[in-house]
């Protein structure tokens, strides 16, 4: 099979059900790139799409196998598991994720690129125009400045996938094995000198949102669970103090029934510090049992994903069965 030259850059992709917007994305993507003037590779990897993502990036394989590679998953792993297939196929010293629905303008990739070149080894994206509602966005730098407390994770913009990486970086997040992870917080930490710039944003060209508000405050609460043990460490504390108010409440009910006498019109308040306490007790074993999950799954020892098929080289070169090269691998 031929060897395609060894490129510069990298650009991951995952896709899923994204046909209505694919011809948009080759149109813009393959000439921004081509304008960079140094050689580059495309990994698109579908994650299980249901739609025709799968034969319209195996013709644009066809059309330019030079620069080209898709990797077909055998089902729907996930975003993050896609890119970080894609990241296991590239070659390219810097290596830039991108959306598939042109939210990340391709245009936009030169700046990754130019600021990688002043020596830092991750840069993230901040979009300029954003137009998220007021609630929206109040309640999301809320969460960041939570997150960045607990985890020491700076990412300003979490939900934008163009971002850019050092090969020390790629190499080091290939070498994990977690089930469960958000990869540019993962690269964040493996960075020797990360930064951030401001991009464009644009609308979904086509296609409609992969995540919901229930999809971003999963995520949040996967990000703290996943690169901190700060919350299962502050609800210890947070017992040891219950515990010890708990106390002294049964000491000052008792002394007030020794030497005052029963009551019985506080009993309402009772209740309420009670459930207070149950409800507190109740999430504290809900954050344990999610951590206990996050082991249940690393031990099982399962493959996070399946590569059923990659199409790379070019179509002309055939394997022995005359097909462009299939195989199965779980990683």
């Amino acid at each position: 099979m031929t060897v395609l030259a060894k490129p510069e850059v990298s650009v991951v992709i995952p896709v899923y059900n994204e046909e209505a917007g694919l011809a948009n994305l080759f149109a813009r993507l393959y000439p921004a790139l081509d304008g960079l003037g140094m050689p580059y590779e495309i990994v698109f990897v579908n994650d299980g799409s249901r739609d025709r993502s799968v034969s319209i990036l195996a013709e644009q394989y066809r059309q330019r196998p030079d620069v080209t590679r898709v990797v077909l998953f055998n089902g729907n792993y996930g975003q993050h598991m896609a890119i970080l297939a894609g990241f296991e196929q590239t070659r390219g010293q810097i290596v830039v994720t991108l959306d598939a629905d042109l939210q990340n303008p391709p245009e936009e990739i030169h700046k990754l690129i130019a600021k990688m070149r002043e020596g830092y080894d991750y840069v993230g994206s901040i979009r300029r125009k954003r137009q998220d509602s007021a609630w929206r966005t109040v309640a999301s730098k809320a969460m960041n400045r939570l997150r960045e407390r607990i985890t020491n994770i700076h990412i300003t913009d979490q939900g934008n996938m163009l971002r850019a990486y050092g090969r020390n970086v790629i190499d080091l997040v290939n070498q994990c094995g977690e089930v469960n992870t958000f990869v540019p917080a993962l690269a964040y930490k493996f960075a020797r000198r990360p930064t951030e710039i401001v991009v464009e944003h644009e609308e979904r060209a086509a296609g409609e949102s992969k995540y919901s508000l229930y999809s971003l405050i999963r995520l949040n609460f996967d990000l703290m669970t996943g690169f901190s043990l700060v919350p299962l460490q502050f609800f210890s504390m947070l017992g040891m103090a219950m515990s010890l108010l708990s106390a002294l409440l049964v000491i000052v009910l008792l002394l007030r029934r020794l030497f005052v006498g029963s009551e019985a019109n506080g009993v309402f308040t009772l209740f309420a510090i009670a459930f207070f306490f149950m409800g507190v007790i109740l999430f504290g074993i809900g954050l344990v049992g999610e951590y206990v999950g996050r082991i249940y799954q690393q031990v099982r020892a399962r493959p996070r994903y399946v590569v059923a098929t990659v199409l790379q080289g070019m179509p002309d070169d055939k394997d022995d069965d005359g097909s462009v090269e299939k195989r199965e691998v779980a990683r």
